[in-house]
């Protein structure tokens, strides 16, 4: 499984220079999984940035993996990792969903270059 976070979505969406690498995840819908809290991301981060329209589309395409909801158990995990690790929250929602769901992690957000199980790759 692959859990594409939200830097690596935005990304994609923006046909930006690491499009091509996080496409590799993403286009395997059927092997994604997607946290909750990064749907919020991607779709504050579109509205902001383009329109509702724009907005929705994205989440429809995000809609084509399996959504995790956060549920009190990821919660506490994610509470846990935020402590020990010094994470900001939605980082640490990401990464306990992942933990929970034995998926990868594809993205751009230095706070996971750390961890094992993580497909990182910089900003260009």
């Amino acid at each position: 499984m692959n859990l594409v976070d939200s830097s690596a979505w935005l990304e994609y969406f923006a046909d930006g220079p690491n499009a091509s690498f996080f496409s590799a995840a993403i286009e395997k819908s059927r092997e994604v999984i997607v946290p909750t809290i990064v749907v919020l991301e991607v779709y504050k981060r579109i509205l902001q940035q383009r329109n509702e329209r724009a907005a929705l589309e994205a989440v429809a395409v995000l809609g084509q993996g399996r959504v995790i909801d956060l549920t009190a158990t990821l919660a506490i995990a994610a509470a846990m990792l935020s402590h020990s690790e010094k994470l900001p929250m939605a980082d640490s929602i990401i990464l306990a969903t992942a933990r929970a769901e034995n998926a990868i992690i594809w993205t751009q957000d230095r706070d996971f270059e750390r961890f094992t199980g993580v497909k990182f790759r910089a900003r260009k």
